[in-house]
């Protein structure tokens, strides 16, 4: 049981129409759109796709809407998480609606021991046979000795790293690659990735989200293409002039990691409404600076 990811990974929003209804519609439009930037895989209803708002039926809607879309060009990832059988109902609707696998966000809210982490990823992968990556962040926060243990099962065939902690993440690169998985796939998912991808990748992690694709994919193709090169002026000249701007926008309010990508989205011709609560939309103050700097970066990539 594989996945198989070559190129930069996209993270869509989720449209909603005025009364926070999804929009199928926009749904197709936005992954098409974006496949002639050759994504190498789709997360559909995850972070970016507000998956903390979403009910299960809603999951169904976008995964299934994503698969249509993307007609097999590419792999399709669903968001699953939260209360145990709230997870496990997300993976039996995308299941249904032909995802190809789950990324499996951190339980809800209760800090719970290493073990029992491992025993909600497993309770997971036996209500579903879609390969299952797992996401290490909040309040899941596994070990090397974990996920070797883990990668026993064929059906966890990745590792998302939403903390930040590079020793602890070599760490299970090493462990998992002990327990003899060549095929496991390994992702930088912290918030706006690109910031920190070249320390990933010298870490064995080649892998990362990048929301910023679902708003200007020819700004996070052209990076994704010069860290690969190993084009370090680009690189670094994209970085300077448009993903520390962004990040310092970001990290004005909370939840803006989401909301600004989804406004990005609407500036750029895609009327996909504003996020649901708990996040807020951006102030005009900052939609106006969010579109000084897409202006910028753009000029960039000509």
């Amino acid at each position: 049981m594989t996945l198989s990811f070559d190129g930069v990974l996209f993270f869509p929003v989720t449209p909603f129409d005025e009364q926070s209804k999804i929009v199928e519609g926009l749904i197709t439009e936005q992954i098409q759109s974006r496949l002639a930037h050759r994504p190498g895989g789709i997360f559909a209803a995850c972070g970016t796709g507000e998956f903390h708002s979403l009910s299960v039926a809603e999951v169904g809607t976008v995964v299934g809407a994503t698969v249509a879309a993307t007609n097999g060009a590419v792999p399709v990832i669903s968001g699953a998480g939260g209360p145990l059988g709230h997870a496990i109902d997300c993976a039996k609707a995308a299941a249904d609606a032909g995802a190809d696998g789950l990324l499996l966000l951190p339980p809800y809210l209760v800090s719970a021991p290493v073990d029992g982490l491992i025993n909600y990823v497993e309770a997971v992968a036996a209500a579903t046979e879609l390969p299952i990556i797992v996401y290490h962040r909040a309040n899941a926060k596994f070990t090397a000795a974990a996920m070797a243990r883990l990668a026993a099962n064929p059906q966890v065939v990745g590792f998302k790293d939403g903390i930040g902690d590079l020793a602890e993440t070599q760490r299970i690169v090493l462990a998992v690659e002990a327990a003899g998985r060549t095929d496991f796939q390994f992702f930088n998912g912290l918030l706006t990735a690109e910031l920190s991808q070249a320390a990933y990748r010298a870490i064995g992690v080649p892998l990362y989200s990048s929301a910023a694709f679902a708003m200007a994919p020819e700004l996070a193709t052209a990076f994704y293409t010069a860290l690969a090169d190993g084009d370090e002026p680009r690189r670094l000249e994209l970085l300077a002039g448009f993903y520390e701007p962004l990040v310092a926008l970001r990290d004005k309010v909370p939840g803006y990691a989401v909301s600004l990508i989804k406004a990005g989205v609407v500036a750029g011709g895609l009327a996909v409404g504003g996020v649901r609560p708990p996040l807020i939309d951006p102030t005009a103050e900052d939609l106006a600076a969010l579109k000084e700097i897409l202006a910028r970066g753009r000029d960039l990539v000509g």
